[in-house]
């Protein structure tokens, strides 16, 4: 069997926006000295005089692509999720949430995966955060491909985005001729009549490997990637829960406030199903290597595999 090809999501929104920058000239990115960590490093060599290094001012930082988008460029703002979600929370909300200004904010290091940087830079929290912001479109894609067509539909959209990027190489699974990427729009990776996975971001992969397993033991689940988490895409997971009739949602984020809550928004609303949320259980993380700590909190394939498995 081959390897599987894996790439830091991060890596994939440096190499897209370097990309991006070759199509159009309002493509300008910042960053909040993180050019090496985020990978913007890799837009500055290829086009120096469209790349700001804000220094570490995140807040400021957004300030600056609200000003830049007010002026008609289309400004990439980057840093990790913890200071673009968190620290810098009231000027997104003010400066680019409020006035609906085009800037699109690349957000790395999210989640668990960060790893030995520990609690302090392991963002758990961002999807939420930016979920509440009227308006935010809020993208966390599940792999190399997926970031880079995430980053090109970001560019397209009018009004503010807010993707989220790791920093653990994940596998790429996404690289099918026939993919395609649309924003609010979710993606069946998976047929099955007994349970619906839901998930987003660095754990799906990891759900289709547990969808194997589970498939062993005679249950059938449907494995869905939800890479846009805001505005969701209600249809398919209403579809999909009246179908099998139970749902699990998969996350590398609290289960506060994320995917799971979203899903469950939707799901009260218009189709009561039974509902489990795998993802940080209200905890902070804690200092650790990536895989270790993906495994510890629950979300590597076997994990998954044993709680759907009791759940169903």
């Amino acid at each position: 069997m081959s390897e599987v090809k894996k790439i830091a999501t991060r890596e994939s929104y440096g190499n897209a926006l370097a990309e991006l920058g070759k199509q159009h000239e309002d493509v300008v990115v910042l960053d909040a000295d993180l050019a090496g960590a985020t990978k913007t490093s890799v837009f500055m060599k290829a086009f120096p005089e469209r790349h700001i290094d804000c220094g570490i001012a995140e807040g400021n930082m957004m300030g600056v692509a609200a000003g830049l988008a007010a002026a008609g460029k289309v400004p990439f703002a980057s840093t990790f999720a913890m200071f673009a979600a968190g620290r810098a929370f009231e000027q997104v909300r003010n400066s680019i949430g409020y006035p609906k200004l085009n800037v699109k904010i690349g957000a790395t290091h999210a989640g668990i995966s960060v790893g030995e940087d520990g609690a302090t830079h392991q963002c758990n929290e961002d999807i939420a955060l930016m979920r509440t912001i009227p308006g935010m479109t809020v993208i966390s894609p599940a792999d190399d491909v997926e970031a880079k067509a995430a980053v090109a539909a970001a560019y397209e959209h009018e009004g503010p985005v807010y993707m989220r990027f790791g920093r653990l190489a994940v596998p790429v699974i996404n690289d099918k001729p026939d993919y395609k990427f649309e924003l609010g729009k979710g993606i069946v990776l998976r047929e099955g009549k007994d349970v619906t996975i839901i998930a987003t971001g660095l754990p799906v992969a990891n759900c289709l490997e547990a969808a194997e397993k589970l498939a062993a033991d005679g249950i059938d689940a449907k494995v869905i990637n939800i890479h846009t988490i805001k505005p969701l895409d209600e249809e398919l997971v209403v579809a999909a829960a009246k179908e099998t009739g139970k749902v699990v949602t998969v996350e590398e984020h609290s289960v506060i406030g994320g995917l799971g809550s979203a899903v469950c928004d939707a799901l009260s609303e218009k189709a009561p199903t039974k509902t489990l949320k795998i993802g940080i259980n209200d905890v902070f993380g804690e200092s650790g290597p990536a895989a270790e700590l993906v495994k510890k909190y629950g979300l590597d394939a076997d994990s998954i595999y044993e709680k759907v498995k009791a759940f169903v």
